[in-house]
């Protein structure tokens, strides 16, 4: 028997739908599935599949129900190849879906693309190091992941065209992304507060704090002070980014003045955390809650679920293709993009303990 794979229609209308892309037939947003098969002479189901193929792509975003989709990828050919180099936050981001996914999308385009030989945390984010690094490399363009403030700031007066996935931009124009956490954050922190909570603790790392608090960490630390809770180094302790420094700073918070609440800025920092409790004796929710600000794909094994604030990164990815495409064709992009978020409850909250 043959092993040949035929395409499905829908994978036909798929690409039909890619050519006229590509020729320019719809730009800005693509029509709907009614008109679509219309047009076509093809089920609107079967349309319906092909716009589903072509959003998992990255080519198209849903705009929610009732509206047309937005084309942010149209998979036109670059007109010159770059060079981008990847410098991540820590060696696991290698592993990252969504990092993962870009490598193979730039790549799929006829850029070559390739990863720092160290990672922020490896250089401790110290940005004479990072300067070193960066000037024996051959990168026609930088993407960063989870840049500090003066990172970012040295990145920003080179020539070399950088894009800020995450970190802390600098006062400078620079394209990048990330989600708006601001109120998501919020609303988890008052949830606690309804359920008794008033010894509550941000575990941030050292480039949110450092050299002062980012508008996150001081957003937190006011809304604890707008609803009565005197806050200082207690609320925000500091640690060093490492494993050790972690586990001394969660050693000493729960020797004396046990928190009820944390909050954890980084999904590793939950796993490490659910670790050092158990060897506490500490339960969650019943000893101490958990909120995890950010989502991880490991996260959907838990029953009840993580508490934490879940991000719309469906733009995360088209959004740096099409920078870079931007860069191959020498123009000009330094525009920030924001992306939803929102608070999960979940289970790895409670009532605060007596």
């Amino acid at each position: 028997m043959s092993n040949e794979r035929f395409s499905s229609v829908a994978e036909q209308v798929a690409q039909v739908l890619r050519d006229g892309l590509r020729q320019g037939r719809w730009r800005g947003s693509i029509p709907g599935r009614i008109r679509l098969a219309a047009e076509l002479g093809v089920n609107h189901k079967t349309v319906q599949a092909a716009l589903q193929l072509l959003e998992n792509e990255g080519i198209l975003v849903s705009r929610g129900a009732g509206r047309e989709r937005e084309i942010v990828g149209a998979g036109q050919p670059v007109p010159s190849l770059l060079h981008v180099k990847i410098l991540l936050y820590e060696e696991s981001d290698a592993h990252n879906e969504h990092v993962v996914q870009l490598g193979f999308r730039l790549k799929e385009r006829g850029h070559h693309v390739g990863y720092a030989p160290k990672t922020l945390s490896g250089l401790n984010f110290d940005v004479k190091r990072v300067a070193r690094m960066v000037e024996k490399e051959d990168g026609d363009a930088w993407v960063i992941l989870g840049g500090s403030r003066p990172v970012l700031e040295w990145f920003a007066l080179r020539s070399v065209p950088v894009f800020a996935m995450f970190g802390r931009r600098p006062n400078r124009p620079m394209a990048g992304l990330g989600p708006v956490k601001l109120p998501a954050m919020e609303d988890g922190l008052r949830r606690l507060v309804e359920l008794g909570h008033r010894r509550i603790v941000m575990l941030a790392p050292e480039e949110g704090r450092k050299p002062t608090p980012s508008a996150f960490e001081r957003r937190f630390l006011e809304v604890l002070e707008s609803i009565g809770i005197r806050t200082g180094s207690y609320n925000l302790p500091d640690w060093e980014n490492d494993a050790r420094s972690f586990r001394r700073c969660i050693e000493t918070l729960f020797r004396h003045t046990p928190p009820t609440a944390l909050f954890l800025n980084l999904p590793g920092l939950f796993f490490a955390t659910l670790q050092h409790l158990s060897g506490l004796g500490l339960a969650v929710p019943r000893d101490v809650s958990l909120v995890v600000l950010d989502d991880h794909p490991e996260f959907q094994w838990f029953d009840p679920e993580v508490s934490r604030i879940r991000t719309d990164t469906r733009r995360w990815v088209p959004r740096v293709v099409q920078w870079v495409d931007n860069v191959a064709k020498g123009k000009e992009d330094h525009r920030p993009t924001f992306t939803r978020a929102e608070f999960v409850p979940g289970g790895t909250i409670g009532p605060a303990k007596a």
